[in-house]
């Protein structure tokens, strides 16, 4: 059975931010009550996730809108920019919620927890964790990065709330624990928002090719076309689901135009019905071997 991708992704991102936003309102409205910080600052961290969720939902929208004539290889690249951008107003939010934590070392007072509070927490590890498993599964059922991502945030929201639960059950004996608490979760909001930025950024720039993945284009070449005699200069150009494969490959010096054209044709269409994946061969004829180590030429 085919799974329709764009109904999946928008399953998980809408799942994921009603979820998010209801678990929000209740953690910050515990930790107002109780005056807080680390509960307050989990919190934001639970809307962080929502945010990234909404992320990937308007990335699926943008993502399957066609090609145009201003942006001929679609908008696929959409997602990453607004990634950057939650990146950005992540790390101000956390870099929030550490100073007020340092605050509240420096100014020690004791706080209660109550075990309506702790079952808050408690229930919320469980339903992020459930989140994130299914985040994972459904990331891996239609290949989506950015699913797996979001299932990656979930998880790392349950470890702030067991976080929070440990420091609800110890919070009297240590008066220092709660500030302490806030300064771990606020490293998690940093560290997430310079995964988010780190991971966009990366993507827009360009990334070598994964060597595995390196492999398989490699074979699929070499069954398809089993006369060349050398593949080099393979680069992968990413927009979402939209991906530009180009390579540089060598056939007999002698071979003539149209032959070497069905070659190339062939590759194409190997690697599209495969991995799909639309790609630009470029045919170049074998050459000497000491022609090879000009600098030119040298690039495998």
């Amino acid at each position: 059975m085919k799974i329709n991708k764009q109904k999946l992704g928008y399953i998980e991102g809408w799942l994921s931010a009603i979820t998010n936003i209801i678990l929000f309102v209740v953690k910050l409205w515990a930790g107002i009550l109780i005056g807080s910080i680390a509960m307050i600052a989990d919190a934001w961290h639970t809307l962080s996730d929502t945010l990234t969720s909404l992320v990937v939902i308007i990335g699926f929208w943008i993502s399957d809108k066609p090609a145009d004539k201003e942006h001929p290889f679609g908008h696929g690249r959409a997602e990453f920019i607004s990634a950057i951008i939650i990146g950005v107003f992540l790390a101000v939010v956390g870099v929030k919620f550490l100073i007020e934590s340092v605050k509240r070392l420096q100014n020690p007072s004791s706080v209660s927890f109550s075990i309506f509070s702790i079952i808050i927490f408690a229930a919320s590890i469980l339903i992020k964790e459930a989140l994130s498993q299914f985040a994972f599964w459904a990331g891996k059922q239609i290949k989506s990065e950015s699913i797996i991502a979001d299932g990656w945030h979930h998880r790392s929201d349950a470890i702030a709330s067991a976080l929070i639960v440990i420091g609800a059950l110890f919070g009297k004996k240590f008066w220092w624990i709660d500030g302490v608490l806030g300064i771990g979760v606020s490293i998690l909001i940093l560290y997430l928002a310079f995964d988010i930025i780190k991971n966009a950024a990366s993507t827009i720039l360009g990334e070598d090719l994964d060597k595995s993945l390196e492999n398989k284009i490699r074979d699929i070449i070499k069954k398809s076309a089993p006369l060349i005699t050398n593949i080099h200069h393979l680069h992968l150009h990413k927009y979402g689901n939209h991906q530009e494969l180009t390579i540089h490959i060598r056939v007999n010096r002698n071979m003539n135009i149209l032959d070497s054209h069905k070659i190339s044709k062939t590759i194409e269409k190997a690697l599209n019905t495969q991995l799909n994946f639309q790609t630009t061969v470029h045919i170049e004829p074998e050459i000497k071997n000491e022609i090879l180590n000009e600098p030119f030429y040298n690039n495998n």
